[in-house]
């Protein structure tokens, strides 16, 4: 009885080692497998310090388009880039047409970037496409279209996409009726929630050829909807920082009126009379601002000047110290690719104001000086 159990318990070993000798090779070609082709987007990597890339207002004209954009895009290609933004308007605001030319052009530029790469909607390409001399399109068949074929899946662009969440709630307006808000995307990466937010320039779609204000109202609706969920999440997560990257430079205070709307800094009225359609938005951001307490980054373009600066101020005018407002480059056709330059930012979650930026030259779009 005893030999018969000791050949039993000796089976047992032999069929153990065996079945550890099988699995080897199998765990280790899970290890060797390449990665997948999508980014899970969420926060389990590392610790690690990262660099993204901003860019945005281009191109703006046929050598910024042959030549400009896709020299920048092959700068970005050779850093090291956890993902990049292209904040909004994907060409001139005037005499450029809105048509399917010029989407399918610039997701080829998006695709091209090596890093995931996000985009978010401006104003030359869906809000001022009513004018004449960019087609007589409407404005929000305009936007339908970029929803169909820049936001249909919850991934990012670029050759390694990222799937980010969205706005699915249907808040927004389309030709036909109430549609999902879907081009609002919202990633957190190495501790640090990002969210894109549809805000562009013309006063919001409030002004210019053919103002809008039903669209306008449910979209500024669903925006201030997104904001508020975005630090909600950032909360939840214990994020270290909050960035938010839209198109519209919607004005921060007295200075400066030939870039942006003049607005008093401690009401966020505009003072100019002209159609406001950012002061509910900015007024919800700088209360979620201050509430959040941790540092908040608000990337946009529309003026094409870049600037790091903090131009926010509280109801007694005292500057929100966590709040940085980063403007990426932009350019017209007059200048070439002179500016057809990026931003990077070095994110660190260790670090005391998590983000650090540097304006890029680009030293094949250099002109005026040109690269030794």
């Amino acid at each position: 009885m005893a030999l018969k159990l000791w050949d039993s318990l000796e089976w047992l070993r032999r069929l153990k080692r065996q079945a550890t000798a099988l699995a080897l090779p199998v765990i280790l070609l899970a290890a060797l497998a390449p990665a997948a082709a999508h980014d899970d987007g969420d926060d389990r990597d590392d610790d690690d310090a990262y660099a993204i890339g901003l860019w945005g207002d281009l191109p703006y004209s046929p050598a910024q388009a042959t030549t400009g954009v896709p020299n920048l895009i092959a700068d970005m290609n050779a850093h090291r880039l956890k993902f990049t933004v292209h904040d909004g308007d994907l060409k001139a605001g005037s005499n450029s047409a809105c048509d399917e030319a010029l989407y399918q052009q610039s997701l080829g530029y998006l695709n091209a970037l090596r890093a995931p790469a996000m985009f978010t909607p401006g104003d030359n390409d869906w809000t001022d496409c009513d004018r004449a001399s960019n087609g007589g399109y409407n404005s929000r068949e305009r936007l339908d279209r970029e929803r169909q074929l820049f936001f249909s899946t919850p991934f990012s662009f670029g050759r390694r996409p990222m799937r980010q969440e969205v706005q699915t709630a249907t808040r927004c307006l389309g030709v036909n009726g109430p549609v999902a808000c879907v081009e609002n995307r919202r990633w957190t990466v190495g501790g640090v929630t990002y969210a894109t937010l549809n805000v562009p320039g013309s006063c919001n779609n409030l002004c210019d050829t053919a103002p809008d204000p039903a669209e306008f109202a449910a979209r500024n609706a669903a925006n201030i909807v997104w904001l508020h969920e975005t630090f909600l999440t950032a909360q939840q997560h214990n994020s270290a920082a909050v960035m938010l990257i839209s198109q519209a430079d919607p004005g921060w205070d007295l200075s400066d009126p030939t870039r942006a709307p003049l607005r008093d800094p401690k009401t966020l009225v505009e003072t100019d009379r002209q159609p406001d359609g950012y002061v509910d938005y900015l007024k919800a951001l700088r209360d979620d601002v201050i509430a959040f307490r941790k540092p908040v980054a608000y990337v946009h373009g529309d003026s094409h000047y870049f600037r790091v600066d903090q131009p926010f101020l509280d109801s007694t005018g005292k500057r929100l110290e966590n709040f940085t407002r980063v403007e990426t480059f932009g350019d017209n056709q007059g200048n070439g690719n002179n500016d057809v330059r990026w931003v990077m930012v070095t994110v660190d979650r260790r670090s005391r104001d998590v983000f650090s930026y540097q304006a890029v030259n680009v030293p094949a779009n250099r002109t005026a000086v040109p690269a030794p």
